[in-house]
């Protein structure tokens, strides 16, 4: 078990160097297992943001990362690539220890899916149209694709590393360059990847790590040299980070919030339907914006689904999350844990009928504990059928007929995810089709990190992975030519 002060850093990463922050403002990050401050890093302040953001913008007009051959910068992040294979265990390591992630969890998923989401946008990169000719009646021309600039990076804490990764890559291999701001509970591991980037061979400015509240965080989305804002978060923040763009016209990539459902049909196989949400709904102890939390379910098979729910949830220990037999640890912070309880309090008030957890667990008497939880018998208008918990907790919605399940799926400000329980494959799909989703599980199969993410309604803005993602960091520009130019460029 990890304990004491993991590391006190005075300084913020801003043009290649570690700089001493502008401000004696700190910040103390707590673990959410033992409630102990294990680290503090600065607070970042305006002046350190006007720093990082100077040092991209030089970097962005006169620095070699933009003018780099495309080969040159694939390079370098495979290098990086393999710098988070060989740190594994290390990042692992901070993870949990900074959010609370089980061990084994941020092993498999905290540092693995990083790395394949960087190799994905590797392949994407080497596959992309940088250059193409288009011919028409009346013209040639040479349409180009060009970094788009300045990108502030506001990643959350829950998943860390991989949604630097998921920014940071495809703003690099398009050529542009960041100031990353991670989150105030997570700063341990960015600080880590700064070092490696240095290692792997970026160039000075071309990254730039601050750490920050809300209010300095506002203050780099709105600052005048930042040319793209890319963000993963609360539906909530999400849309005054629109707002704040909007005013700008600023380009913004939004991935917010979900209220998933899962739609379990009639021919379903069950056992394996409940298997897929053991990562599938509690994975990262509930705290993840994908996770099926509305499990629809047909009323003519709703005890035997039940039962293996429950099942399933008594096999997944709460503990300490650098225990290995641990599936359940701690939420982030307390306040996050007074909001999954209240929303527990919500669903019994509500008339849901609880059915396993619902409380803290007995003999953990430290740490930012809430039990599994699974409520049935839910309305879908109900609180915790609507709103986004971020905790282990599932609420059981039954329905009569396939009409009913595919509106209830729908009936909902989000759409990030979902997912399609069939052992027909083709009602699957033809279900899937109506679910308005940005992506749709069919029988717990991952869409994976080759293939655009992103969310409707409330769950967010533009699509991220694949060559979609690749496009929300290049401003596309046509140069017209003549025919014979054409020809030499086709």
């Amino acid at each position: 078990m990890s304990s004491g002060l993991l590391a006190s850093y005075e300084t913020v990463f801003i043009d290649g160097e570690w700089l001493r922050a502008a401000t004696r403002d700190r910040i103390q990050v707590v673990s959410p297992w033992s409630e102990e401050v294990i680290a503090s890093v600065p607070a970042g302040s305006r002046e350190d943001i006007d720093r990082a953001v100077g040092a991209a913008r030089r970097a962005y007009e006169s620095g070699p990362w933009p003018s780099m051959s495309l080969d040159d910068r694939i390079g370098i992040l495979a290098r990086l690539r393999d710098l988070l294979v060989a740190h594994t265990a290390e990042f692992a390591q901070l993870i949990t220890d900074e959010m609370g992630c089980p061990i084994t969890q941020s092993r498999a998923i905290q540092v693995s899916n990083p790395v394949g989401i960087l190799e994905a946008y590797l392949d994407a990169a080497a596959e992309y149209p940088f250059r193409t000719i288009r011919r028409s009646k009346v013209g040639q021309a040479l349409v180009t694709k060009n970094p788009i600039g300045v990108v502030a990076a506001v990643v959350p804490w829950n998943v860390p590393l991989s949604l630097t990764m998921q920014k940071l890559t495809p703003a690099l291999l398009t050529g542009c360059t960041v100031v990353l701001k991670p989150a105030p509970e997570t700063p341990l591991d960015a600080y880590l990847v700064a070092r490696l980037l240095g290692e792997a061979g970026l160039p000075p400015g071309v990254v730039n790590v601050v750490p920050a509240d809300r209010e300095v965080s506002e203050y780099l989305i709105s600052h005048p040299d930042v040319s793209k804002v890319t963000f993963t978060g609360s539906s909530a923040a999400g849309r005054r980070i629109a707002e704040i763009c909007g005013r700008d016209l600023r380009r913004v990539t939004l991935e917010l919030g979900g209220k998933s459902a899962a739609v379990v049909l009639d021919d379903a196989d069950l056992d394996a339907a409940v298997s897929s949400l053991r990562l599938g709904a509690f994975r990262n102890s509930g705290q993840v914006c994908s996770l099926k939390t509305r499990l629809v379910v047909p009323e003519s098979r709703l005890p035997e689904f039940l039962e293996r729910l429950e099942a399933l949830v008594d096999s997944m220990p709460v503990g300490d999350p650098h225990d290995e037999a641990t599936h359940i640890g701690p939420l982030v912070s307390e306040r996050q844990r007074s909001r999954v309880e209240a929303y527990i309090e919500a669903g019994k008030s509500e008339g849901a009928r609880l059915v396993r957890g619902g409380g803290r667990p007995a003999g953990l008497d430290r740490g930012w504990f809430v039990e599994p939880t699974v409520f049935t018998g839910v309305r879908p208008d109900a609180r915790i059928a609507q709103k986004e918990i971020f905790g282990p907790v599932v609420a059981v919605i039954p329905y009569k007929d396939e009409d009913e399940a595919i509106a209830i799926a729908n009936d909902s400000q989000y759409g990030l995810n979902g997912s399609v329980f069939s052992s027909d494959v083709e009602r699957g799909l033809r279900v899937a089709a109506r679910i308005h989703t940005g992506t749709v599980e069919l029988n717990g199969s991952p869409a994976g990190f080759r293939a655009p993410m992103g969310g409707v309604k409330h769950s967010g803005l533009g699509r991220e992975f694949g060559p979609e993602g690749l496009d929300a960091f290049v401003e596309t520009k046509s140069i017209g030519v003549t025919k014979e130019v054409a020809d030499s460029l086709q």
